[in-house]
């Protein structure tokens, strides 16, 4: 626990400074470092002979996107259907991913002796994570550059406070447990718990950075809809490391696992933030 907390304490400031003050185009490549990390820790639920090999279709999915779309500063303020159309797919494959850790292990049949499958399910939580907090951290940059970075801020704030919630709610009152085959720690008041907080936390947050939604039960219902699925994003990682037999995605973050382990319900809120703010 103590590791754990000294790599909060430096990691944390580190990543907030990251989000405020880099440059996009550093920006970009930042993440698109802990991205590829993301994608070299899936190659463990693929269950292939070589990692390296594992890696390959992630990579050319992942410089198939960056021709698509174009990460330059014009076409990240003019977002056409092509990148909403990533928003989508992120926001179906939570949807799917979802039902499937819920249903587990009755689900597992369906994708478990699939390798096509497991190198899909990778491409689909890590693509549209990158490309979401990328919209939103470009959002009005030409005219603010803060903006974008407060965004980012307030799903990253509003997921780590639920998480905060649901693990001191589930403690006191936890009884129903949410998918007990997956992960038997994680309980309905738990979740309920960490929404409680969330919308504290975002209310205060959105206030303080000046953020602005069509209307304040817009601003709650996205919300809710983003913690309730970085919950299950978190269930989801926790599904296939299951089946792959793994403690840890690796040990990169000293007393925190890999940076799967760290972003998995990010990987999950911020497609449907995404989804949710500009649609």
């Amino acid at each position: 626990m103590k590791q754990r907390i000294i790599t909060a304490l430096i990691l944390a400031p580190l990543v907030i400074l990251g989000i405020l003050y880099l440059p996009l185009a550093w920006f970009l490549f930042a993440l698109a470092v802990i991205t590829l990390i993301g994608f070299w820790e899936w190659t463990q639920f693929v269950n292939a002979k070589s990692r390296n090999l594992a890696l390959i279709p992630s990579l050319v999915f992942g410089a198939g996107s960056l021709i698509w779309l174009h990460p330059d500063m014009n076409s990240l303020n003019h977002l056409t259907s092509s990148h909403y159309s990533l928003l989508v797919i992120g926001v179906i494959w939570w949807v799917i991913s979802s039902y499937l850790a819920i249903s587990y292990p009755k689900s597992r049949s369906w994708w478990e002796n699939s390798r096509v499958m497991r190198h899909l399910f990778g491409i689909l939580t890590l693509l549209p994570f990158y490309w979401s907090v990328v919209y939103l951290r470009a959002e009005s940059m030409a005219t603010d550059a803060f903006h974008g970075a407060k965004l980012v801020l307030f799903v990253c704030l509003i997921v780590w406070a639920a998480d905060s919630g649901a693990y001191f709610a589930g403690k006191r009152f936890g009884k129903h447990k949410m998918a007990p085959a997956v992960s038997p720690n994680k309980t309905i008041e738990g979740l309920l718990g960490g929404m409680v907080i969330s919308v504290l936390v975002g209310t205060l947050v959105a206030r303080g950075f000046e953020l602005h939604f069509s209307s304040a039960a817009m601003m709650y219902f996205t919300i809710l809809c983003t913690v309730g699925i970085s919950v299950l994003g978190d269930l989801v990682e926790s599904m296939f490391k299951r089946v792959s037999d793994i403690k840890d995605s690796s040990n990169i973050i000293p007393g925190h696992g890999g940076v799967l382990d760290r972003i998995d319900s990010l990987t999950a809120a911020f497609p449907v933030f995404a989804f949710l703010y500009f649609f």
